[in-house]
């Protein structure tokens, strides 16, 4: 059954990758919502999309995506329609689309697909980590100075102020902020990079579902901000994804400086 969920995520990012490229050089329509984040064409529209596609083909599982619900069940199509909303909107093309099933708070199948590439990421639970077709793994990497590359993700606002530990860290190894920090995660699951940090909360699971399962799959290690395991069917406590190597090294900075 798992390789039936795979073929429907699969299926799903391909639509929403037409999707995401036929609006980003023109009108995206992009306009800022309550919280002040940037919405656009492509994610409401990839939003409902999904809906309608889980109605048709898997009535009895639920929807929760950045933009819409739909549904209540244990089985749960977690989505970021288009992640790097504020890259997106400016024509900068970084962002990716983001699927997973989580089942009882635990993913497993995930997909992350970079349109503008025509990259797709995926796993399914103990099925191993593939891009298109090709097996991925993390790297074994230390932070190593410039040597070695982490995403740090940060913006104001955010529940977890992160910038003081973001400066140790930011001594250790090359600091970058792609601006999506799926495609950053992508980056940790197929060894590009070694880490990657992200601060949000209420409702971020549709931001690191797909990235748990991806990165796990290919050797590496997805923890909350605190090094504890946690659901990805309601909000989460922050995330530090790594190549499982500088985990610890990277929870302990951050546990000195940790501040809401």
């Amino acid at each position: 059954m798992l390789q039936t969920y795979l073929k429907f995520a699969k299926k799903t990012a391909y639509e929403a990758g037409k999707i995401t490229l036929k609006y980003f050089k023109g009108d995206n329509g992009a306009n800022y919502k309550y919280d002040k984040t940037i919405v656009t064409k492509a994610d409401t529209e990839i939003n409902t999309l999904l809906i309608e596609r889980v109605k048709e083909t898997f009535p009895t599982h639920s929807v929760d995506g950045e933009e819409e619900q739909f549904g209540n069940s244990n089985l749960v199509w977690v989505c970021d329609p288009v992640d790097g909303t504020a890259m997106y909107a400016r024509h900068i093309p970084v962002s990716v689309f983001s699927l997973a099933l989580v089942e009882d708070g635990k993913p497993i199948v995930g997909v992350i697909y970079d349109a503008f590439t025509d990259n797709m990421y995926y796993a399914v639970k103990c099925g191993g980590a593939f891009l298109n077709g090709e097996k991925i793994n993390v790297n074994d990497s230390p932070l190593a100075g410039m040597q070695s590359i982490a995403n740090f993700d940060m913006w104001p606002g955010a529940e977890y102020n992160l910038y003081p530990a973001f400066g140790e860290l930011g001594m250790k190894t090359y600091a970058v902020d792609l601006g999506s920090i799926i495609r950053s995660a992508a980056c940790v699951a197929n060894g590009d990079f070694v880490l990657a940090i992200y601060p949000g909360t209420k409702h971020k699971n549709c931001d690191i579902a797909a990235a748990k399962i991806i990165v796990e799959e290919a050797g590496g290690k997805v923890t909350d901000l605190f090094g504890n395991e946690q659901r990805y069917d309601g909000d989460i406590n922050g995330a530090i994804i790594s190549n499982g190597v500088v985990h610890e090294e990277a929870l302990a900075i951050l546990q000195k400086y940790i501040t809401c």
